[in-house]
């Protein structure tokens, strides 16, 4: 076999009595990398600690990995303006987390004959909301329905660092303002020990002070 050293350092071509052998010696463990290679690649190394590293990397990967998500949104080809209006504000709130967003319009009856009704419906969707998502996937259709989807023009995880900060930025506001002193208060309690201070002594000019 090929005997890779503790260090990355070749070794070289070995007999595996003699790979063990040195694995003794070093204190070390002798691990096969690359069983199908001619020939096969054994390495020396602790490998307990081998493992804990490749799990604390894997644990690490999903700690950064950002899942995408799909929302979805349905339409009538007929909707009213509120009701857009209404849906629209959460296709923009699905976009600026960074969340794709499937919008499909529903037709029934006589409106599966009017196609292009839910295709002027999802280009209107589309430009209202281009500051925030893209066309990823045009209008097209999908037995009675119509499908587009749109892709944010942010990723998810800057939307989350936006939002992370926005929510530390409120946050240290908050507090800004709660050590902040009540300047009202303040000029009442210096207005009280001036009023302490002089009562009782005797005014400018050596006239008594009015009781």
């Amino acid at each position: 076999m090929r005997l890779v050293g503790p260090n990355g350092e070749q070794v070289g071509i070995v007999r595996v009595e003699d790979a063990l052998r040195l694995a003794a010696e070093a204190d070390l463990d002798l691990v096969e990398v690359a069983p199908m290679a001619k020939p096969p690649v054994a390495k020396l190394m602790d490998f307990g600690k081998y493992k804990y590293e490749a799990a604390m990397k894997a644990r690490e990967a999903r700690k950064n990995q950002v899942n995408t998500v799909i929302k979805e949104i349905k339409l009538r080809p007929k909707i009213d303006s509120h009701d857009y209006g209404t849906k629209k504000g959460h296709v923009e709130r699905f976009l600026s987390g960074g969340d794709k967003v499937k919008v499909t319009i529903m037709f029934r009856g006589r409106e599966q004959s009017r196609p292009e009704l839910g295709f002027r419906l999802l280009q209107r969707l589309a430009e209202d909301v281009v500051e925030l998502g893209t066309v990823e996937s045009q209008p097209k259709q999908d037995g009675r329905n119509m499908v587009m989807v749109l892709a944010p023009t942010r990723k998810k995880s800057e939307a989350k660092a936006e939002q992370r900060r926005r929510q530390d930025e409120a946050k240290a506001a908050k507090n800004t303002k709660a050590g902040a002193p009540d300047e009202a208060g303040a000029s009442d309690e210096d207005a009280a020990d001036v009023a302490e201070a002089t009562d009782g002594q005797p005014a400018e000019n050596g006239a008594p002070a009015q009781g």
